[in-house]
């Protein structure tokens, strides 16, 4: 009995060893994800997709150059995150960042050496008080002269057609309207364009875009045209005012460039900090993920929103600053009062 019973489980031993060994041959190996080859994975993916090469100067045959070096096969991972990290910031895009399960790669230079102009606390003290409205993701108040001022933190919060027709209903008593977005991220465009739907009757171009098609510096989509469409529900097409600083940037570039191309719209503040390419996404073959800009987008006049929006009215002077008061708002309830008399 045992002699038998030992002999059948060295069969099976056997045969399932032989199995395991014909499933080895017959399984592909999985990707190498030694650091040159992660690095080069990377270099390749944004050598043939990204868009702002010739925009930004960026010569990526010298970044290569200069980060390649920095590689050695038994570098840990933290190390090979900060040379890939690295290299990816001297694209100088806040659209370009590397994650791993242990940090983030961005760049921030578009709003950080400039200063923002924006007081949450002031604000919620000064001008929204404690009785504000709050309408899903915004908030709003009515200020001096009948003015309604509207905050959004970012255009990440839906916006539905139901808070845009509650926003409707309050101009009905008011004389102007300001929305700040003043240090919005950015978020759903189709946000920003359901605010704009309100202030038109008709279709208004706005921009272009194309996307990169091709490994080519010249290779892109032919230009398409960036619309507003006007909505179908109630509509105010009096004055507004948008605030805007360094830290605006991404779909509050675009929501910018919407407010110029209407002629009772008016920026005040700071330029935008850009992005005015849209972001695609990969993942490295030791599972990493990353993205980058894949497409550009320009105004009526050819200029590209990547590098931000100008202003109507520039504010960025501190002689303007005033203790105890946002020298933004004030202005832009200055001018909506002088447009209402």
């Amino acid at each position: 009995m045992n002699k038998r019973f030992s002999i059948h489980n060295w069969f099976f031993i056997a045969i399932i060893f032989i199995l395991g060994a014909c499933e080895e041959m017959l399984t592909p190996p999985r990707p190498a994800s030694s650091p040159q080859v992660v690095f080069d994975h990377l270099w390749n993916d944004i050598n043939n997709r990204y868009s702002f090469f010739e925009e930004k100067q960026v010569d990526w045959n010298a970044v290569r150059e200069k980060y390649s070096p920095k590689l050695f096969a038994t570098m840990t991972e933290h190390e090979l995150f900060d040379v890939l990290g690295d290299m990816l910031g001297e694209l100088e895009d806040g659209h370009v960042n590397l994650l791993s399960t242990f940090d983030r790669s961005r760049n921030w230079l578009w709003y950080e050496n400039f200063p923002l102009f924006y007081n949450q606390q002031l604000i919620e003290q000064v001008y929204l008080r404690t009785n504000f409205w709050i309408i899903g993701p915004l908030q709003a108040q009515t200020l001096d002269d009948d003015v309604l001022y509207v905050n959004y933190r970012s255009f990440e919060r839906a916006l539905t057609e139901q808070h845009m027709d509650q926003i409707m209903f309050l101009m009905r008593t008011h004389k102007g309207l300001i929305i700040d977005v003043r240090s919005n991220g950015g978020g759903n465009l189709q946000n920003a364009l359901n605010i704009m739907a309100r202030f038109t009757d008709e279709e208004v171009i706005y921009g272009q875009q194309r996307f990169k098609s091709g490994p080519g510096r010249n290779d892109f989509t032919p230009w398409a045209p960036l619309r507003i469409i006007p909505s179908s529900g109630s509509k105010y097409l009096g004055n507004v005012a948008i605030l805007t600083n360094r830290r605006s940037f991404s779909t509050t570039t675009f929501f910018a460039q919407m407010g110029r191309s209407l002629p009772q719209v008016r920026l005040f503040g700071d330029q935008t900090g850009g992005g005015g390419g849209i972001p695609v996404f990969a993942e490295l073959p030791n599972g990493w993920t990353y993205r980058f800009s894949g497409s550009q987008s320009i105004d009526l006049e050819g200029n590209h929103l990547e590098f931000g929006v100008q202003v109507d009215e520039d504010l960025t002077s501190f002689l303007l600053v005033r203790i105890g008061r946002d020298h933004f708002i004030d202005t832009a309830v200055s001018w909506l009062k002088e447009q209402s008399e």
